[in-house]
């Protein structure tokens, strides 16, 4: 049982609600909504992963003294009862006000066990027995679940509400034994059985959801991006429950890996509702802009956006001789000297999603470099500003994309070879973002950015929405195994 329920939380990790939102107390820049349709995979992997560890379980030996018509007082005993099989044939999930409730009726269950008995009459002095076989038949088996969810310091903690099982009815039939002592038995046994059988699923469904608890808070809070950033997935709030659908939201902002807390970030919208609307999906995980722009702080300050340009496709633009007619006193100082470009991004780019589309402006100084003499002297910087906007996709449990130039401009911060026009080199600098920026800015985007899906699990013929300040993934999700935590 305890590999299911992740399956409940952890696609929840990031909900928003298709049903009314609670006014939060802290802020979740992640959200994601596991729909009916997510409800009841996770359910049907719940009931299926329950349903094999009950296979083959044993149950506590039973016996009892029961007095018989004539024969007189007889020992009982039932060992070696086994659970043989059991089939569930429907089932439901429902979210409830405080919890999840998960309930399988209609179904049957085999059993084995051996019996035997023993007695002694005044008639015989010696004791008389007799043992065999049986098998058990249960039918009209219903066992109900309602799981409790709560944020307790950013870890999710959760708790057994109500646990239940009854069984209907029960058939036994015994491989041998006299006609007197099957009326006898069934009557002495069978509320055993039955209780026992009860007692086993609840007790095996318990355990394996205190399993999970114990699992739950050894998740950790912050997530691996690269060796630079970290993406904090502390929960935030108490997870909402609507009438098809469940709720949980985390931080989910990008900090250094090195940094302890986290920084205040502006938040101007309000949290809208967001939902896949007629996809019909498993889950749905809506990431705010803020979530980007808090990467872009943090490899803007770790100073990763610098960018040495010293190859590119048509090698003759990084030579002065190209240049000698738009900048006339670049060629007539440096001669056919090769060149180098510096490019520094000057502040964090910033992301804006649209119903429209994704896209960023980014603010750069390109300074220009000639090599004389095996000496790199700055003769110029310009100021380029990008605008770019793509689309992103889905590979695995990571979130890529790609973009493409949209317009740029550009300013002559200081130059050591005269002045010269902007508009002169703009069919260059555009034919340059085309074929070496934007390829570059490419390659970094095809890495992708992980998603903290459990390991195990893998999204699934993703559809991507983007509405205003954020995106919502659509996915379904395919199980393989809970082979770890995140």
């Amino acid at each position: 049982m305890a590999t299911l329920l992740p399956f409940l939380l952890f696609l929840s990790i990031f909900s928003d609600s298709a049903t009314a939102h609670l006014q939060s107390k802290e802020e979740s820049f992640i959200s994601v909504v596991v729909s009916e349709k997510g409800l009841d995979f996770g359910k049907d992997l719940l009931i299926e992963k329950g349903r094999k560890t009950l296979i083959r379980h044993r149950l506590p030996d039973i016996e009892k003294s029961v007095k018989i018509p004539v024969v007189g007082t007889v020992s009982m005993t039932a060992t070696n009862i086994t659970l043989l099989s059991i089939n569930v044939s429907s089932s439901t999930v429902q979210p409830g006000e405080s919890g999840i409730l998960i309930v399988a009726s209609g179904a049957t269950a085999n059993l084995s066990m051996n019996w035997r008995y023993s007695y002694r009459t005044w008639l015989i002095p010696i004791e008389i027995s007799d043992e065999g076989s049986a098998f058990v038949r249960v039918e009209g088996l219903e066992v109900g679940l309602t799981v409790g969810m709560e944020n307790q310091n950013g870890t999710l903690e959760l708790n057994v509400i109500e646990c239940g099982c009854y069984v209907k009815d029960m058939v036994i039939t015994l491989d041998g034994g006299a006609s007197w002592f099957y009326q006898g038995f069934v009557n002495a046994f069978e509320d055993r059985i039955r209780s026992a059988v009860e007692s086993a699923i609840t007790k095996n469904i318990i355990e394996g959801t205190m399993k999970l608890d114990s699992l739950l808070q050894t998740l950790p809070k912050k997530i691996d991006v690269d060796d630079v950033g970290v993406l904090n997935v502390t929960f935030v709030n108490d997870p909402v429950f609507g009438n098809s659908s469940v709720e949980f939201d985390i931080n989910g902002l990008v900090i250094a890996s090195d940094e302890v807390s986290m920084r205040s970030y502006l938040h101007e919208n309000a949290w809208i509702s967001t939902s896949c609307g007629w996809i019909l999906k498993m889950l749905w995980i809506s990431l705010d802009e803020t979530v980007f722009n808090s990467a872009s702080v943090v490899y803007f300050q770790a100073g990763l956006m610098h960018w040495i340009v010293d190859k590119v496709p048509d090698q003759s633009l990084l030579n002065t001789g190209s240049w000698k007619f738009l900048i006339p006193q670049l060629y007539k100082k440096y001669p056919n000297d090769d060149m180098i470009l510096n490019i520094s991004v000057t502040s964090p780019p910033l992301i804006r999603i649209t119903p429209e589309n994704i896209g960023a402006i980014i603010s750069s100084d390109m300074t220009v470099h000639v090599l004389d003499a095996c000496e790199s002297i700055p003769v110029a910087c310009i100021s380029v500003v990008v605008s770019v906007s793509g689309v992103v996709e889905i590979s695995g449990n990571n979130l890529g994309g790609r973009v493409e130039l949209d317009d740029f401009t550009l300013k002559l911060k200081w130059s050591k070879v005269g002045n010269f026009h902007m508009h002169l080199i703009q069919g260059v600098m555009r034919a340059f973002l085309n074929i070496v920026f934007v390829p570059y800015v490419n390659m970094h985007l095809k890495q992708g950015f992980p998603l903290p899906i459990i390991h195990g699990f893998t999204l699934q013929n993703a559809d991507i929405l983007t509405f205003s300040s954020r995106m919502v993934i659509c996915s379904d999700v395919a199980y393989t195994s809970l082979s770890g935590v995140v």
